[in-house]
């Protein structure tokens, strides 16, 4: 005996994106990439700016915002509570050369390892935390970044769950 179930549909969300680049580096993924990397990750209409930084302004925004001195991979910014029928407003700061040595290190491409970082940012901005016990899974169920990932098709989907941790 087999139960019909059908999965719910995903509420359509809305993302209003803007891209800055406040370095060069070669290969960085593009606008319509980052936003279907976040579409994927988002469980509420959103207005992001994803802006990819080099080591001194990442430096100097770690320390800064949370007294580390050093370049981090990946930093966001949520501005407010949205309420209801209001959009999530944040940003998203990916230091270039940081990402590209990880990724690098990891055996990832560099497209993989953005679009890691960008959906990680995002389930922050959403409230997530790596410190919250009441987000982990105790059942040992996938977490929402893996989740957010796994809406993603083809190779980068792959390539984002690999060596996910």
């Amino acid at each position: 005996m087999s139960a019909n179930r059908t999965k719910p549909e995903r509420a359509a969300v809305k993302l209003e994106l803007t891209v800055q680049k406040a370095v060069s580096s070669p290969g960085l993924p593009t606008n319509t990439e980052l936003r279907r990397w976040l579409a994927a990750a988002l469980e509420q209409s959103a207005a992001i700016t994803v802006r990819f930084v080099g080591a001194a302004e990442g430096r100097r925004l770690n320390r800064e915002y949370r007294d580390k001195d050093y370049a981090t991979n990946v930093l966001s910014f949520g501005y407010g509570s949205p309420g209801r029928g209001q959009a999530l407003a944040g940003d998203i700061v990916l230091c270039a050369p940081v990402v590209r040595r990880e990724a690098r290190a990891q055996g990832k491409t560099l497209a993989a390892h953005v679009a890691h970082l960008t959906v990680h940012g995002a389930l922050h901005l959403q409230g997530h935390d790596h410190q919250k016990p009441a987000r982990s899974r105790p059942d040992g169920g996938a977490r929402k970044e893996d989740t957010g990932a796994a809406r993603l098709s083809g190779p980068i989907r792959r390539r984002c769950m690999m060596n996910n941790g």
